[in-house]
């Protein structure tokens, strides 16, 4: 049983090898711009701590700070690491489908172009929303919540953190109707399969929405609705290339013997 394995675990590892040597190149080209990359990741930090300080008028406004000696460095080792990723991502989708293709017929394989393009242009969809959408209303309420009180000091590391971990779970949640696609392509899954799932499946999307967010209701549901929604495409996707046949379960000339 291994022997037939091991040919599969080698591809495997030629694939994982050249992704991460890809993340790798991208993360070399992406540090030398590490400034103009963390200037565009705290941009609405910046921006929800100027509304904050311009509503409740206090002498000392919010600041970004950090509490280690090499914060600095750490965190543009981070936000690099971050863009390196949405810069390899066509390659490693690539790698990919590479890796799965020798199992699928020649007809199948000619979806090679629409699986790392739509891969790429929704994972990138879900960053932007995240981004332009559900942070400057977490972030805004974040800071806002108790800061007529207080003095925002927001640690840089921190905040680096929270902020990939927002961007790359709604760029993964994005990327559902694409797997859905590639699932039904393979004859996986069908649009019964999704409907049946249906309820389970808006319980989970809530459950990560919970954990991917910051802890207020309209940031969750900011990221629940959307991928509420693209679970409703999913269906509408995997209908028009592998829709449930009831025929299929039980072929008529089986029905026939059997009488």
């Amino acid at each position: 049983m291994f022997s037939e394995l091991r040919p599969h675990l080698v591809e495997l590892r030629k694939r994982l090898g050249l992704s991460v040597l890809s993340v790798f190149i991208a993360f070399m080209i992406a540090f030398t711009f590490h400034d103009a990359i963390l200037t565009w990741v705290t941009a609405p930090l910046n921006e929800a701590l100027a509304q904050v300080a311009h509503l409740s008028k206090k002498a000392a406004d919010g600041m970004v700070t950090t509490h280690q000696v090499g914060g600095a460095f750490f965190v543009a080792l981070k936000v690099s690491f971050f863009a390196a990723l949405l810069g390899a991502l066509p390659f490693i989708l690539y790698q990919l489908w590479l890796f799965v293709a020798p199992g699928l017929y020649n007809n199948e394989k000619k979806m090679i172009l629409p699986f790392v393009l739509g891969g790429t242009v929704m994972f990138v969809v879900g960053v932007m929303f995240s981004y332009y959408v559900v942070t400057p209303f977490g972030f805004q309420f974040l800071i806002a919540f108790g800061s007529f009180l207080y003095t925002p000091l927001i640690n840089i590391e921190d905040y680096v953190g929270f902020f990939t971990k927002m961007m790359m779970g709604f760029g993964i949640a994005f990327e559902l109707p694409v797997f859905a696609y590639f699932l039904a392509l393979l004859g996986l899954v069908t649009d019964k399969t999704l409907k049946d799932f249906f309820k389970y499946a808006v319980v989970i999307i809530f459950v990560l929405a919970a954990i991917l967010t910051p802890p207020d209701v309209l940031t969750q549901l900011l990221m629940a609705i959307p991928l509420v929604v693209l679970y409703g495409l999913s269906i509408l996707i995997v209908r028009m290339v592998n829709p449930h046949k009831e025929d299929d379960e039980v072929p008529e000339d089986e029905s026939d013997k059997d009488d």
